[in-house]
């Protein structure tokens, strides 16, 4: 395919570095990380096992706030907020733009107004944010960053109908107000600004922007088996093995990046490296309940995790298709599906029955016992979603987590020894901050001069990812969706 499209304007790079650099790893961290250099002029290669690009653990939710973690701190809410606002910005055409209703059943042990004081500070962040440049207004005016909403506000838009668009915050509960059995909620109810993040726009915006840029190699269907540290100098041998073939390849490299995923320890341990992580395998699941009409919010009901009471998340698509989560151990979570590192391995070691699971097939009867579980899960607090159905296999993966905190989720890279990065992102907003720190690793190790990147070192340059169109990126988008056979709803924009 020819790297320029004849149809698109293309950037002079910025940079004369001579560098070569290897990303290993084509997921959402792995990705970002090869257009930002990319885009720059870095000579990057992205070294792919699948066959294409962004196909890991579930991605639904642009976490602009943390709002769906009470157990986390204030500062990584905050720090979410700001990665995630980053990622609106280089990704647009990748938002879900909708709110997400929250609501706490009458069996959870917080209470509504519990959360006010962590929300108030996030809305003084996004104020100060947007006052910094106006271009940080992606999430609404600041002052309606949040919502409470009384039962008797909520009775009142069960009179009306539910709207196919949205002229103000207060339509997106009308459909929760039809809908949702109110009577098992505390209430006020809240609805936020976080929006929904489509795995498969995201993974087009990236294939697009790859296929376009003449600094950004792509090597899907490659297997890294080696990587030994050169002697005479700081770079790297990276032999890689293409799925059909027998034949090794050996290629330099002045940087290597792991952006493995779960697997970063079997790269890790490939160049000695230690590393406490922890990996867990999750799933979220498909539903399709035609019944469904108009506009629909994010709902999430709070719930304590690993209990029968687990999270229940309802995220809509268009056409009536949602995708599901329930925190529970026969839901999204499994039984011994969270493990660690060891002192002899970087890489933590799921059990067969995962690995087979990730890489192969799911078995028929665990799909829809799974399904139906999730459905019946969304339907104690929408008792008309029982009628939804099965309507693909779930969306899984393993997700790493670096060193022992296990409610961690902000982390973006670290480093050992010279030339050598891990980005470890649990949340896709953080992806832009791991590109960023590995960026200035590059300008500490004297392989890109700072003096070029002038203002782009901390801030954002995709001018070519961002010339997808809205077209462009649905019509790949669906092409990815049933090429991995799930229905194109999932593909496409509310």
């Amino acid at each position: 395919m020819n790297k320029v499209q004849a149809n698109q304007t293309t950037a002079q790079p910025l940079l004369s570095s001579t560098a070569k650099i290897a990303i290993i790893g084509g997921g959402v961290a792995g990705s970002t990380i090869a257009l930002r250099f990319a885009e720059l002029g870095l000579n990057t290669t992205l070294i792919e096992k699948g066959p294409s690009l962004v196909n890991g653990p579930p991605i639904c939710h642009l976490h602009a706030g943390g709002n769906l973690y009470r157990e986390i701190c204030d500062e990584q809410c905050i720090t979410l907020l700001q990665q995630s606002i980053d990622t609106v910005r280089v990704y647009p055409q990748s938002v879900n733009v909708r709110p997400t209703v929250i609501a706490l059943p009458k069996t959870d042990h917080g209470q509504p107004e519990d959360l006010l004081p962590r929300l108030e500070k996030l809305r003084a962040k996004y104020s100060e944010l947007v006052a910094k440049d106006s271009r940080n207004k992606v999430l609404g005016e600041p002052a309606d960053y949040f919502r409470f909403y009384s039962r008797d506000e909520v009775d009142v838009l069960r009179s009306k109908a539910i709207p196919n668009e949205a002229t103000q915050d207060s339509d997106w509960l009308i459909s929760f107000a039809h809908h949702v059995d109110l009577d098992r909620l505390k209430f006020p109810v809240l609805l936020v600004q976080e929006y929904g993040l489509s795995a498969f726009r995201f993974a087009a915006i990236a294939s697009l922007a790859i296929d376009t840029l003449p600094s950004c190699h792509l090597q899907t269907d490659s297997q890294v088996v080696a990587i030994i540290q050169q002697k005479t100098a700081l770079g790297w041998q990276v032999s890689t093995q293409y799925q059909q073939s027998q034949t090794i390849h050996h290629q330099q490299f002045d940087y290597v990046i792991n952006a493995c995923g779960f697997k970063s320890g079997e790269i890790d341990d490939m160049v000695s490296a230690k590393r406490k992580r922890m990996v867990e395998f999750k799933a979220a699941y498909v539903a399709h309940w035609p019944e469904c009409q108009g506009l629909w919010p994010e709902i999430v009901f709070y719930g304590e995790r690993g209990t029968p009471q687990g999270m229940a998340q309802l995220t809509p698509y268009p056409d009536g298709y949602f995708q599901l989560h329930g925190m529970t151990q026969d839901i999204t979570l499994f039984d011994q599906g969270l493990v660690a590192s060891c002192q002899q391995s970087a890489q933590p070691k799921l059990a067969q029955r995962f690995i087979e699971k990730i890489d192969k097939q799911w078995p028929e009867q665990l799909v829809n016992n799974r399904t139906l579980g999730s459905i019946e899960h969304i339907a104690q607090f929408v008792p008309g979603f029982n009628t939804a159905t099965v309507a693909a296999k779930p969306l899984f993966g393993a997700q790493q987590i670096p060193g022992e905190d296990a409610d961690l989720r902000t982390a973006d890279v670290s480093f050992y020894g010279q030339h050598y990065a891990r980005t470890e992102i649990v949340k896709a907003s953080s992806a832009l901050a791991a590109a960023d720190a590995i960026l200035q690793n590059l300008v500490d190790c004297g392989l890109i001069a700072e003096s070029e990147l002038g203002n782009y070192l901390t801030e954002h340059y995709f001018p070519i990812s961002q010339q997808c169109s809205e077209y462009e990126v649905t019509e790949r988008a669906i092409m990815l969706a049933k090429q991995r056979d799930y229905p194109i709803a999932l593909a496409k924009n509310l």
